[in-house]
């Protein structure tokens, strides 16, 4: 087993090559490796089926094995999302400011490919290759850290794709795959400072924390979604279920998947049975204040520890209201600055929501589910940021770069 600062080195030695390479060259690189995806799935499924049977074993829920499961849509979708990559606008290279002093030097302002990037991750295979694509064509070299659950499958897909770029006559250590899953791995990956440019982790709370906590190389920091759905009280209520139905139920185990609801009082009585009926097709637990029991009698009664928990399972917690300051004041309170809905038809009542609330993604008439990098246009996206510095929201292309300041002169001295 190759050391993680083995890896680390790999990568670091080979990151000049990666960040000259042209646009055509990338995307080219970027086809080859979709569609040799696409010709080895079933290595691919061979491979996850064995992680699948560890974590039914190892007691994983069927949230995390949804997470986990890599069937040919999902191989189809990978490979697409490389081919959606290469089809973006390389922003390595972009001059993006343009000014002249009054002494006559030229500054521009110009993006730069990050160097070495890595990734600590946990169970969605998927990460493997989304990852790897944008940190490619963002021309950086990249170091991943996946999970124990999906390392069959990681390891499938990471030689797949490495012998992609060997094909290409690059070297395949552009790609790299860290094979020590331990705690001290990610440890060793989090202090790699001068072989690792910026770590970024993607996974739940626990992780992420490790890695703010622990990191001395430079760390965007992705957020866990304890997402919110408030139901105004000029709401359209069937509207309301749809957009509750969608955000709960399409995918639980994802990080913007709505996990609490809101509905205003004037409404309450007439909604939360529609809701709870539109919920009830899916088997969800839901946990609501006293209000909230006495209208659903028989739900569990919520505690305070209820509204700030991601669940990532077929469970919601649900208060009720008296206005949309009161929804924003608790939403700002419980969130994690993931991605907020308000459904209303009150024009004022969503303009102070989307002026209040706190978060990356705030939405109108709208599923909270659309916070992904492929439905915002960005292609694959590396996470969904939740801090306020360099980047939030989901993380694309441009995201990846750095900056440099390039400064053209005609013989001026200070």
């Amino acid at each position: 087993m190759t050391s993680v600062l083995d890896t680390c080195r790999r990568a670091a030695a080979v990151k000049h090559e990666i960040g000259a390479l042209g646009t055509k060259e990338k995307n080219r690189v970027l086809l080859t490796i979709a569609d040799a995806l696409q010709a080895h799935r079933a290595d691919i499924k061979a491979a996850n089926a064995l992680d699948i049977e560890a974590g039914r074993k190892n007691g994983l829920n069927e949230g995390l094995i949804d997470r986990l499961t890599l069937g040919d849509d999902r191989i189809d979708g990978v490979a697409e999302g490389c081919r959606q990559v290469a089809a973006l606008p390389d922003p390595v290279g972009e001059v993006t400011e343009m000014k002249v002093t009054p002494g006559g030097l030229k500054i521009g302002k110009k993006r730069v490919p990050m160097g070495v990037i890595g990734i600590i991750y946990e169970s969605r295979p998927n990460v493997t290759v989304d990852a790897a694509a944008l940190c490619f064509k963002a021309g950086s070299a990249c170091v991943l850290r996946g999970g124990k659950e999906a390392f069959r499958s990681n390891q499938c897909l990471m030689n797949i794709m490495r012998d992609a770029v060997a094909s290409c006559g690059l070297s395949p250590d552009i790609l790299n795959l860290v094979e020590d899953t331990t705690h001290e791995g990610a440890n060793v990956m989090m202090q790699a400072n001068g072989l690792i440019d910026v770590l970024i982790p993607r996974g739940g709370a626990r992780l992420i924390q490790a890695v703010v906590h622990n990191a001395t190389v430079p760390v965007i920091e992705t957020g866990v979604g304890n997402c919110h759905i408030y139901v105004d009280a000029s709401a359209d209520l069937d509207m309301a279920a749809n957009i509750l139905e969608n955000a709960k139920c399409q995918r639980v185990s994802v990080c913007n998947a709505a996990e609490s609801l809101l509905v205003h009082r004037d409404i309450a009585d007439a909604f939360l049975p529609l809701a709870k009926q539109r919920l009830d097709a899916h088997h969800v637990v839901w946990h609501g204040c006293p209000d909230t029991c006495a209208i659903l009698p028989g739900i569990v009664p919520a505690t305070d520890e209820d509204y700030g928990t991601e669940y990532l399972d077929y469970e919601i917690s649900c208060k009720i209201v008296d206005s949309v300051e009161e929804a924003i004041d608790h939403i700002n309170h419980y969130n994690t600055g993931h991605s907020e809905s308000i459904v209303t038809h009150d024009y004022f009542a969503a303009q102070k929501f989307l002026d209040r609330v706190d978060a990356a993604a705030v939405y109108v008439n709208a599923s909270t589910r659309f916070t992904d990098g492929g439905e915002f246009g960005f292609g694959a996206e590396i996470g969904i940021s939740t801090q306020k510095l360099h980047a939030r929201g989901p993380m694309g292309l441009k995201e990846l770069t750095s900056s440099k300041y390039i400064i053209y002169g005609e013989g001026q001295i200070r």
